[in-house]
């Protein structure tokens, strides 16, 4: 990923909705949520919820789907891959073993 891709994605995760809706998405991956189902569980109004999830799909981040008369939203798990590589690309100056305890962190912990 390129700066100019990282820096809108990074500024629509810093608003607390936003990284919320994200992490609620990550966890529901690969099937997503229906808008509706995302507005009840963090118990925000569908119109609120609207315009944050606009700002995750225009800095990549999320997609919707529509299925008959929902919008299914998912996360871009290749979006996400990327961003986090951009952000760990140079770790340690290329020392390995001092970054092998962040690359344990990252492995999925799926149960």
């Amino acid at each position: 990923m390129e700066l100019s891709e990282v820096a809108p994605a990074l500024a629509a995760l810093a608003q607390p909705t936003r990284l919320e809706t994200f992490r609620l998405l990550v966890r529901h991956e690969p099937d997503g949520l229906p808008a509706g189902e995302i507005a009840r569980r963090l118990a925000i109004p569908a119109n609120t919820l609207s315009a944050h999830l606009a700002v995750l799909s225009r800095a990549g981040l999320v997609t919707p789907e529509r299925r008959s008369r929902s919008v299914i939203y998912r996360v871009d798990l290749d979006r996400l891959r990327g961003l986090i590589l951009f952000l760990v690309q140079d770790c340690c100056g290329g020392r390995a073993e001092l970054c092998d305890p962040l690359v344990a962190d990252l492995s999925p912990r799926c149960v």
